[in-house]
């Protein structure tokens, strides 16, 4: 019988990437997304960055198997004439089929409830050296405390928002809220809406918000060409102000992670007060306000002005660790300009990212980031499943050819002062003229 489908070829599939009309394959068939851009639970930035390409690999990776079954109503009829899928991609979704059947996608361990209960832990015993307490050493370590504490939050809320965590998709929210916006100041919806974006777009200097750090911080000279964020949907301008932060940016960069969590404060009430669909944006916004009332109120238990920065300072400069360790997994690795495909997701990811080995013992410390490659391939596998399916990753690399890049956090260190150390060099050579120098705008440019 003659084939009675309808076909197109990948050239007419990119036509269709633009808001309104976005299409994507998926195994060959054509879906049409355009209005599912608007309750997509991941945000329109991942499909408006992948439409008009066969996004198979990133769908598998980002979706259990029961989401299959919700594509039909999408389909528009079409099929994908030219399809094909590497030898790499049929590796990666074969992995991707083992560990389903295998159930590591359900089995969470109990690291959510040990790391619920060291958050309260924590909380009771810095509370309780500020409340019950008149040494200074003692509220100096309370501040510590609330440092980690957020360490330990920022775990949960990453955790929580790549897979469920608690028993239903209510609690799931209540742990998300309770431990990003409510304890950490950290709105949950910004977050995802940030990080999402990261996962697809891993190390691509235009669409990846991780790397644009802007002007204090560019790991390539590739941005002193003044490149475009196409997250922040802005020009991120070299000028001679930010020259002068980039050049010094290898000796700046532990004190300024240091602070950094004053930007993540400011990015969250730029999202939930501007005009974007932010989903839950009354219960977002309340739950930061929580925090913004417990936290200085707790502050000003404190005894003297001295006493209340020395704590702010503490809990900062300790969850600047959390910071650091965010940069350490993509800084040093390989980065492009371009946007991202849909058919070197295997490729993309595991170059664009950096294991940290450690013993099991301190899994608890690097909160499943030192198995950022496993993590990248697979976010929807829990943290204690990721140990377990590590050497499969190396086994595929290994017979790809592919990188497998892993080091110490101490060299993970060095490597990431080494490439900002690079960048800060070649921003010091004077004679390359930059824009006038634009202060205001430098200072305001997000990421």
């Amino acid at each position: 019988m003659a084939d009675s489908r309808k076909y197109i070829t990948s050239e007419e599939l990119k036509n269709h990437n633009k808001p309104g009309d976005l299409w994507i394959s998926i195994q060959g068939k054509v879906y049409d997304v355009s209005d599912w851009i608007k309750e997509h639970p991941g945000g329109d930035f991942p499909l408006l960055n992948l439409a008009g390409q066969d996004v198979t690999d990133a769908f598998v990776a980002y979706h259990p198997a029961t989401a299959w079954q919700y594509l039909d109503k999408f389909f528009n009829g079409f099929y994908l004439k030219d399809y094909s899928a590497s030898e790499v991609s049929k590796d990666y979704r074969r992995l991707v089929s083992e560990f389903t059947k295998l159930g590591l996608f359900e089995k969470k361990g109990h690291v959510c409830f040990y790391t619920m209960c060291s958050i309260v832990m924590l909380f009771a015993v810095s509370v309780y050296g500020i409340l019950c307490s008149e040494s200074v050493l003692v509220h100096l370590m309370s501040g510590g405390l609330m440092g980690f504490l957020w360490i330990q939050s920022g775990w949960i809320g990453h955790d929580s928002g790549h897979y469920q965590v608690m028993s239903t998709r209510g609690l799931n929210r209540f742990a998300q809220v309770l431990t990003g916006n409510c304890l950490a100041g950290i709105s949950i919806a910004w977050w995802k809406w940030n990080h999402n974006a990261h996962h697809i777009a891993v190390n691509s200097l235009e669409y990846d918000p991780d790397l644009q750090h802007m002007p204090f911080f560019v790991v390539s000279s590739k941005f002193f060409n003044s490149l475009t964020s196409y997250f922040y949907n802005r020009k991120m301008t070299f000028d001679s102000f930010t020259r002068f932060l980039v050049s010094n940016q290898h000796w700046t960069f532990y004190p300024v992670m240091c602070l950094a969590r004053i930007n993540l404060f400011a990015q969250s009430f730029i999202l939930l007060l501007s005009k974007k669909n932010v989903p839950y944006r009354v219960q977002e916004l309340l739950g930061v306000v929580a925090f913004w009332i417990w936290y200085p109120l707790l502050v000003s238990c404190l005894p003297n002005w001295g006493e209340r920065i020395m704590f702010v300072l503490a809990s900062f400069t300790v969850t600047g660790i959390q910071h650091v360790q965010f940069c350490l997994n993509h800084f040093s690795s390989d980065i492009y300009v371009a946007p991202p495909k849909g058919n070197d997701w295997f490729e993309k990811q595991t170059g664009g990212s950096l294991d940290i080995s450690c013993p099991s013992w301190m899994d608890w410390f690097h909160g499943g980031l030192q198995f950022q490659i496993e993590h990248h391939l697979f976010p929807r596998l829990p943290r204690c499943q990721l140990r377990k399916v590590s050497p499969f990753v190396k086994d595929l690399c290994k017979k790809h050819g592919l990188p497998y890049n892993c080091a110490s956090f101490y060299m993970a260190n060095a490597l990431t002062i080494s490439t900002l150390r690079a960048a800060a060099l070649q921003a010091r050579d004077l004679t390359k003229p930059v824009p006038k120098n634009l202060v205001w705008e430098a200072v305001n440019t997000h990421g």
